[in-house]
């Protein structure tokens, strides 16, 4: 597999330049995913561009197949507690969905105490207007999941923590349909948990989008890939909160960690993503795809030419 990413370094699918007319008029290059709008539906095609702290840093080799792969086994497996957006799968990396209104604002549920929630506890700080009790400790799990919002940003500008309350005090969500917002993603996290455990795999936090169709709340975007959360080794988990030692990871956080080891935190220019680097983060992609699924991962010989056809 090493030989076949070293061999993918110079032939990852980055955007969408020219979009045929049967696709439609208007195309939206988002972080991560091309958008094709066709009226009344959409393509969302899931590039290979990986970013961190709201910036884009570079490709990376078969990882916008894994994410798509990744997010139709969660959407199959988790039907049966909402509705989401699929329609078909066009291609490895590109799927049909259906056009909704998506809520203004992300819907983190957090398991435990990490990443931005560990930084901002360490400073004193709120958790998205959650005061936590004092002497928690890092990577700590909390008694029950958390959701902690977040608004939506621009490309390029970092989206800011906001409070349930505030949600819907200022009329970004109405207070019934935050309500049942509330419950999806609880039940969303807890259904993830559980099938992550039975893989030997810990749930830590996750980002979910909801969107309206036809007054119905459905699920949309990605749900429980490498770039929209956070997974543990469950057997090292204990050992390694009790000593205080990082976690052993299978996503992104560890680019997001080498970028703060660098001093990059989003602002300024970002260090250069080394050729070795990439082929690491698509072999920690690959294992998450096979550690989650169960599947062994073999990519398409799809190419960014033939992608473009579809």
């Amino acid at each position: 597999m090493i030989d076949r990413i070293h061999g993918a370094l110079n032939s990852t699918f980055d955007k969408l330049d020219d979009v045929d007319n049967r696709w439609g008029d208007k195309l939206i290059n988002g972080k991560v995913r091309e958008i094709v709008d066709l009226g009344d539906s959409l393509v969302l095609t899931t590039s290979d561009r990986i970013s961190a702290f709201d910036r884009i840093l570079s490709t990376i080799p078969f990882k916008g197949e894994v994410l798509n792969r990744l997010s139709l086994y969660w959407f199959k497996n988790t039907q049966d507690i909402i509705n989401n957006h699929i329609i078909s799968q066009v291609s490895p990396r590109s799927i049909h969905v259906k056009k909704c209104q998506v809520l203004p604002v992300e819907v983190i549920v957090r398991g435990y105490l990490t990443g931005s929630s560990w930084r901002d506890y360490q400073n004193g700080r709120d958790i998205s207007g959650i005061t936590l009790p004092k002497g928690m400790k890092m990577d700590q799990k909390f008694e029950s999941p958390l959701i902690t919002p977040s608004t939506k940003a621009e490309q390029g500008d970092h989206d800011e923590p906001i409070s349930c309350e505030d949600i819907v005090s200022k009329g970004l969500v109405d207070s019934k349909l935050w309500a049942e917002v509330e419950d999806k993603a609880l039940k969303l996290f807890a259904r993830g948990s559980k099938l992550a455990s039975e893989r030997g795999l810990i749930l830590v936090d996750t980002k979910y989008e909801f969107g309206i169709l036809d007054g119905e709340l459905i699920i949309v975007d990605e749900i429980h890939t490498p770039d929209s959360s956070r997974f543990w080794y469950k057997d090292s988990y204990q050992e390694a909160f009790e000593k205080g030692e990082n976690q052993r990871k299978v996503d992104k956080e560890f680019l997001r960690q080498w970028l703060m080891d660098q001093g990059f935190m989003g602002d300024g220019v970002p260090p250069k993503i080394t050729s070795q680097m990439r082929i690491n983060i698509a072999l920690k992609y690959i294992e998450a795809f096979e550690l989650i699924t169960g599947e062994k991962f073999t990519p398409s010989d799809l190419t960014p030419e033939a992608e473009r056809k579809k």
